[in-house]
C-alpha cells in the first residue's frame, strides 16, 4: 500500500499548532477566529444546499 504525504497531523503536531495559534493571535482571540470559522463554513453549507436544490429543481423541470 501507498502511504499518503499528507496524513493527518498526530496529538504533538496538533499540541505544537495549538501553542504556535496562542502565541500568534493570544488566547482571548482564539473563541473570535473560531467563530469566524464556524461563520464561515455554516455559510458554505447553506450556499451548497441552495445550490444543490436549483439542481434537483431544474432536473425535476427537464424531466416534464
Amino acid at each position: 500500500m501507498k502511504t499518503f504525504l499528507l496524513a493527518m497531523p498526530g496529538g504533538w503536531e496538533l499540541l505544537i499548532i495549538a501553542l504556535i495559534v496562542v502565541i500568534f493571535f493570544g488566547a482571548n482571540r482564539i473563541p473570535e477566529i473560531f467563530r469566524g470559522f464556524g461563520k464561515g463554513i455554516r455559510e458554505f453549507k447553506e450556499a451548497s444546499k441552495e445550490i444543490q436544490k436549483e439542481i434537483e429543481s431544474d432536473d425535476s423541470k427537464d424531466k416534464k
